[in-house]
């Protein structure tokens, strides 16, 4: 299972810095068309908006793969016993789970299906917004893997 998470975590990352430096280039070209070439292209605020939502969501997936990178207030729990400390995280990390699979890997299934099956796409870009939508329930897969990473490595 280490070598899985190692994997999963440095897939991730790799796609994140992709993502943001397509980003990047994407809001660049934005400007310079706007404002050099006179006439601003139809395709890059729609894709700017896409790899937000792409970036966002895959990151919030990576975030919770780094057990202890991320903002937490945890004061309140370096007042507790190493035990008890110990729960209440597999407790925050069973909640996560349960939520990345009803709402994001069940929920985000159902809108996937819902707006390929209605045909529904993007104006600028013509692509299917199911494939846009595609990354909450996979990114909801990657945090109930996480979950439970991090929930078996509490127990050692």
């Amino acid at each position: 299972m280490e070598k899985a998470y190692q994997l999963l975590n440095k897939i991730i990352e790799n796609l994140l810095v992709v993502i943001f430096g397509l980003l990047v280039i994407d809001v660049v070209w934005q400007v310079v068309s706007r404002y050099v070439v006179g006439q601003s292209s139809s395709f890059t605020e729609e894709f700017a908006r896409f790899s937000l939502i792409w970036l966002t969501v895959l990151g919030a997936a990576y975030i919770n793969g780094q057990r202890e990178g991320h903002l937490s207030m945890d004061f309140l729990l370096s007042k507790l016993t190493e035990e008890k400390r110990n729960k209440r995280k597999k407790i925050i990390q069973i909640l996560m789970a349960v939520f990345a699979f009803i709402i994001m890997i069940v929920g985000g299934g159902n809108l996937v299906y819902t707006t390929l099956t209605l045909g529904q796409v993007s104006s600028a870009l013509q692509v299917p917004l199911g494939i846009v939508y595609a990354i909450v329930p996979i990114s909801g897969m990657m945090i109930l893997f996480f979950s439970i990473y991090n929930i078996k490595k509490l127990n050692f």
